[in-house]
């Protein structure tokens, strides 16, 4: 069985269909790529996986039970977590406060709390930010303490949003490793990217989405030869490559 399973998931918003009859599957430790053009439906699908919103028709389900519905609360206890696009960081905290809030969610004692946001700095690279209030953070650091605030929660599955879009290759590669250890930690990872050259090679397989449909499904090389997809959304650089 797989671990996440979206079955005929619809969604709409008022005239909008943001999803319309989306089905895949992930699989546990596996790197998922989320990719296609503006309103394709990407965000709209991570929000119905972080139970943020409530699908109109299909299911979502965890282990084969259904989550789809439960609330961010609920999926968040399950095991799912996100970044957002736009990052919300508590500005007026601290990076460790900023971890801590994630981290208050599998530890109720302060201090517990405390001790795994600071493992969760270390990993993400920002422990020698710990005390630093979040606002004066860059814009790639900025990025790793959303990481980090989700990472705290202990999930099964991270769902990242834009996480390396706006940044240089160095800073991107960053992330680029960053992913994989997390992916080594045993955490699924499912992620919308725009970047398709740092995204591609990271990724297992990549779910296409175009105009809130599943346009294709499958490996990295298979993606970006698929004409369909090209036209839709990579471009005339990868047809010609």
């Amino acid at each position: 069985m797989a671990l996440l399973e979206i079955d005929n998931v619809s969604k709409s918003f008022g005239g909008v269909a943001a999803n319309v009859e989306i089905s895949f599957a992930v699989e546990a430790g596996e790197i998922l790529g989320l990719i296609g053009p503006n309103g394709a439906g990407k965000t709209s699908l991570f929000n119905s996986i972080a139970g943020e919103v409530t699908p109109d028709s299909g299911e979502i389900r965890l282990d084969g039970q259904r989550i789809s519905g439960l609330g961010p609360v609920a999926c968040a206890e399950r095991g799912i977590a996100r970044t957002f696009q736009v990052v919300r960081s508590f500005d007026s905290m601290t990076v460790l406060e900023n971890v801590m809030v994630g981290a208050f969610s599998r530890n109720a004692r302060p201090q517990a709390a405390m001790r795994a946001a600071q493992e969760t700095l270390e990993f993400c690279g920002l422990h020698g930010k710990a005390d630093r209030p979040a606002w004066s953070l860059s814009p790639p650091e900025k990025r790793r303490l959303e990481m980090a605030r989700a990472l705290a929660t202990q999930p099964r599955i991270l769902l990242l949003d834009e996480m390396l879009t706006g940044l240089t290759p160095t800073e991107a590669q960053g992330g680029v490793e960053l992913v994989r250890a997390v992916q080594r930690q045993g955490i699924t990872v499912i992620m919308v990217e725009h970047v398709m050259e740092v995204v591609l090679p990271l990724v297992s397989r990549a779910v296409v989405l175009n105009l809130g449909r599943v346009l294709t499904i499958g490996a990295p090389a298979e993606i970006v030869r698929n004409p369909e997809v090209i036209r839709a959304y990579l471009g005339d650089r990868y047809a010609a490559d």
